[in-house]
């Protein structure tokens, strides 16, 4: 069985954010231009604040990459950050020359005061640095070399906003899911109704007048996922659970669905499950609805693969919350980092590489190799096999 396994490393104003990525097969075709279009839509949407104006990332590999392809070593990958050099005074490996001024005001939302408890710092930048969601450059980095994997072995990840605040997206049932991708992409909210889009915008816009905050949900879709994946038989395989903690474990995400998700629980089970039928001619089973959301049991069933996650309101708020000094305790209003009013479209970026590392690991298990050859012929095993079933 192959094993996938990745770490990343790195602070929101230290010199680079790095991710180590193990079990990728050798002969994977990647350059780097593969995960920097990725990287730029984690930038870009409507409501994103001015650090994205400061940073233009791009992955820079340092191992496991030899020639434009994979060499079944371990991949590094490292992004720079830009902003690193206006926080030289402040941020480093090195002893300071003057102690910077510590910061001692949580902010509500944040993981500044459960860190600092738990950590003993009582200049809570050491922790807040690491809680940034600069973090998930790393995590779209990552994805974006399994998805580059999934894509040769005919599974496509995506994703796209369907709400944020109070406005919803509507009519996307309709949309094939080339039609919501095409249309998710051309938007800078990442969403596949231009109504609704352009309400979403004027929802921003008036949370940002009154220095407030807008969170939303985002659905990932995967395609051309074989059934098979994950398993019944112990609760940490299950796929669907892999896949809600692969989500939940994104900056800001409250809430993880997959297929109908909590409307199952308000409709009578004959609503709820897919009646399976065959299809001779394409010797394959089908189901007429997609409810389960493309697994049962803990298994992908062959359906495509429909999640989707709430992300919180953005925790910095310019008009900001009470909260106590961790060393004076005073009562102060929290203090304010600059900050986005809404990133929900970002944060889709972010699930879709979640999404696609969850998959290519189960994926791997499933199939093992150690070439991009191997795996292929692994594949066409399975699918033969599942022909014959």
């Amino acid at each position: 069985m192959t094993v996938l396994r990745w770490v990343t490393a790195g602070e929101s104003h230290g010199p680079e954010i790095t991710a180590i990525l193990e079990g990728i097969p050798a002969g994977l075709p990647l350059l780097a231009a593969d995960i920097d279009e990725d990287l730029g839509r984690r930038q870009r949407g409507y409501g994103r604040g001015a650090r994205m104006k400061i940073e233009q990332d791009r992955v820079r590999f340092t191992a496991g990459v030899r020639g434009g392809e994979t060499l079944g070593s371990p991949i590094a990958l490292v992004i720079e950050n830009r902003d690193h050099a206006s926080w030289t005074g402040r941020m480093g490996a090195a002893p300071f020359d003057a102690p910077p001024e510590p910061l001692t005001r949580p902010r509500p939302g944040h993981a500044d005061l459960a860190g600092g408890l738990k950590h003993d710092r009582h200049d809570l930048r050491d922790i807040l640095e690491r809680a940034s969601a600069r973090e998930t450059a790393a995590r779209v980095a990552v994805g974006g070399v399994c998805k580059k994997l999934l894509g040769v072995l005919g599974v496509e990840v995506f994703a796209h906003v369907v709400a944020i605040g109070p406005v919803a997206a509507a009519a996307l049932a309709a949309l094939t899911p080339e039609d919501l991708r095409a249309r998710a992409r051309a938007s800078d909210l990442a969403c596949a109704d231009a109504d609704a889009a352009e309400a979403m915008r004027g929802a921003i816009r008036d949370a940002a007048h009154r220095g407030d905050t807008l969170g939303g949900v985002f659905e990932v879709v995967a395609t051309g996922v074989p059934p098979g994946l994950g398993s019944h038989t112990q609760w940490d395989r299950k796929l669907d659970g892999r896949l809600a903690q692969a989500l939940m474990s994104i900056q800001a995400i409250k809430g993880v669905e997959i297929g109908l998700g909590f409307e199952a629980a308000q409709r009578p089970g004959s609503e709820v499950h897919d009646a399976i039928g065959y299809d001779a001619e394409a010797r394959a089973f089908t189901r007429p609805t997609n409810r389960a959301g493309g697994t049962e049991g803990g298994i992908s069933n062959g359906m495509p693969l429909v999640c989707r996650a709430a992300m919180k309101p953005i925790a910095t708020l310019k008009r900001a919350l009470p909260s106590v000094d961790v060393r004076s305790k005073e009562v102060f209003d929290a203090a304010f980092e600059r900050s986005d009013v809404c990133a929900v479209p970002a944060a889709s970026v972010v699930g879709e590489a979640m999404v696609a590392i969850t998959l290519t690991s189960a994926l791997l298990e499933k199939l093992g190799g150690d070439s991009l050859g191997e795996v292929r012929r692994n594949l066409e095993g399975f699918r033969a096999q599942l022909a014959q079933f």
